[in-house]
């Protein structure tokens, strides 16, 4: 064979590599479609981790505002409730990382959420911490963020053009025994659990307690079983202990599942007690600076994992991508929606839009 038949046929093979998996690609995309557009749930659906927590201090009102002004699918939120039954959307057990409570309340700083009444966390500053982290992101406007209820969170989407839903964590569920049944009244009583709002509303939460729970009083609804690895989750492989110089970034990028059995026995259970899918942990690409260190996880949707989650007809909802090259890349895998803290930069990447102009869109807020 000449120089140039080789060279054609070379470039015919490639040609042909490229057509093939462009084919498969087509292929898994329409399979995920599919689960999707049965449950009604957005597909390739962008989940605002607690609001655009990367633009605006995390689970406050223009974290949750502009999220819906950039095109969200959804809202998300960590579940929690007052000592006076007040629904509320706070991550941490306690509130020390982003409110000044340790000003506030000193001797109650360390103390659950639960042991508040509403009318003392409405004192707490949720949003100067944000301006003392990231300076670079920083506006006057966002001193004296108030924290969100719930049905702040909901009014938000609501009042927002494209409608997004309310995806909702338990969060520590075991401090609030019966939250679920109070977010089924509440849901129920604004219309959010009618007939003709499917796919509005996803519950997730890590503890299968809760799951187990959210499926008793809530059957109907979409339910993601969220997954991590390691003591009393998913086993992992021994590895050495995370070093002095390590960072936890980059302890979890070097963890691997045990077996492909010990991964399946968390999807079984995830179907087997009502969830429509799971919510794995991802690995970020740059993980090494100060904000994407705190979401860059163990790896827990590889393609096999993928794929052994669709061939479940299980959906998959990662967390936390904050990244267009991992948007890209775990979307050619096919994963059916993005927990991120840049709803943005999610929209922009998975739709090839522009985007909106983040600090107009604030300042269009009042922020």
């Amino acid at each position: 064979m000449n120089t140039t038949s080789k060279a054609t046929l070379s470039l015919t093979v490639a040609a042909l590599s490229v057509a093939s998996a462009l084919s498969f690609s087509s292929s898994v995309q329409a399979i995920d479609s599919a689960l999707s557009e049965k449950l009604g749930i957005a597909d390739h659906a962008v989940i605002a981790h607690r609001g655009d927590s990367y633009n605006a201090p995390e689970s406050t009102l223009p974290a949750y505002q502009l999220a819906c002004e950039v095109g969200a699918d959804y809202l998300e939120l960590d579940l929690q409730r007052t000592k006076d039954g007040k629904l509320i959307a706070v991550h941490d057990d306690n509130l020390k990382r982003n409110t000044n409570i340790e000003t506030v309340y000193p001797e109650r700083a360390d103390d659950p959420v639960n042991t508040f009444t509403w009318a003392e966390l409405e004192k707490l500053d949720a949003g100067s911490w944000f301006n003392e982290s990231y300076p670079e992101r920083a506006r006057e406007s966002f001193r004296g963020l108030k924290l969100v209820t719930l049905d702040q969170v909901r009014e938000i989407a609501e009042g927002c053009a494209h409608q997004p839903g309310l995806y909702i964590e338990t969060k520590v569920p075991e401090l609030f025994p019966g939250i679920e049944k109070d977010l089924k009244d509440d849901l129920t009583k604004h219309g959010w659990l009618d007939d003709d709002a499917k796919g509005k509303v996803i519950l997730q939460t890590f503890n299968k307690s809760s799951l187990e729970t959210l499926q008793s009083v809530m059957p109907t609804v979409p339910k993601i079983l969220l997954l991590w690895a390691g003591d009393g989750y998913i086993p992992t492989k021994d590895s050495a202990p995370k070093a002095d110089d390590e960072s936890y970034a980059q302890y979890y990028a070097r963890q691997e599942v045990a077996s492909k059995e010990g991964y399946a026995e968390w999807l079984d259970y995830a179907k087997q007690h009502g969830a429509i899918g799971v919510g794995p942990s991802t690995i970020q690409t740059q993980h090494d600076d100060a904000w994407s260190s705190q979401f860059s996880y163990m790896e827990l949707a590889a393609p096999w994992m993928v794929e052994m989650s669709h061939e479940k007809d299980l959906l998959m909802h990662v967390y936390t991508v904050d990244q267009a090259v991992d948007f890209e890349r775990y979307r050619d895998r096919g994963v059916d929606g993005f927990f991120t803290n840049r709803p943005n930069l999610a929209v922009k990447t998975l739709s090839g839009g522009e985007g909106k102009d983040i600090q107009a869109t604030l300042t269009k807020l009042g922020y």
